[in-house]
């Protein structure tokens, strides 16, 4: 559901009219669990993927600019997890933070990473508007030289397996910021062909659960794998 009219909160009105300036933008109504979020995106984003294939091995697709399906089942799932007090959740590669926020509108406190503020700006209007700001944490992440963020007791994200130059980093990553008893979900589109390759490289040190889940649209069937990944 599109919502071309939807008040800006002062908190960030600055940063959606730069936003605003750059790109012609709009707001996606998601739905999830009995609640609907407003989630800031780019309205026409066929010039920027335009030509590239999003189920490629490749670094040139703008990953951030699309809610995928996968983010969706994802904040389905974060949406049933606990809230423990002391805990704290890290999104990676969270594009438009769909996940992330619907978590910390669940009570959740969450630190949502990307590796461009313009990415995190989207996430931080979103997350005003939807009132779960005070919960949320953003932070700018580069999985190749990652940064002290402290650990978390559980790491999620969607969509991230799309360039094997990428697979040891990530896992170095989740080294980095996971504790010993956290839990790891990821999910992925069954068409991302990456995530095959990927998991044997996990199998050292996380016990692997994977699960299926099917998701239909108007338009489309979608399946979506979850993955859960616990260290041994």
């Amino acid at each position: 559901m599109k919502l071309q009219e939807t008040l800006i909160p002062k908190p960030v009105e600055e940063t959606f009219n730069k936003l605003q300036n750059r790109y012609s933008l709009e707001f996606e109504e998601v739905a999830v669990r009995g609640k609907k979020f407003k989630v800031l995106h780019i309205k026409d984003i066929e010039p920027l993927i335009a030509g590239k294939d999003i189920f490629a091995n490749s670094l040139e697709f703008p990953f951030w600019v699309k809610i995928w399906e996968a983010e969706v089942i994802l904040a389905n799932l974060v949406a049933t997890l606990p809230v423990e007090p002391g805990k704290q959740m890290l999104e990676l590669g969270a594009g438009l933070g769909v996940a992330g926020m619907v978590a910390a509108s669940f009570g959740h406190k969450v630190t949502i990473t990307d590796y461009k503020d313009e990415i995190l700006d989207f996430v931080r209007v979103s997350a005003c508007i939807n009132n779960c700001l005070s919960n949320i944490r953003l932070e700018l992440l580069d999985w190749l030289k990652p940064k002290e963020l402290g650990q978390f007791d559980t790491i999620i994200a969607s969509e991230v397996l799309f360039h094997e130059s990428f697979f040891v980093p990530l896992l170095d990553v989740f080294k980095k910021y996971l504790k010993p008893n956290g839990t790891i979900y990821m999910t992925h589109d069954i068409r991302r062909k990456s995530l095959a390759k990927f998991l044997p490289l996990c199998e050292k040190d996380y016990q692997i659960g994977v699960k299926k889940i099917n998701l239909s649209t108007d338009d489309e069937n979608y399946e979506i794998l979850i993955t859960r990944l616990l260290p041994k």
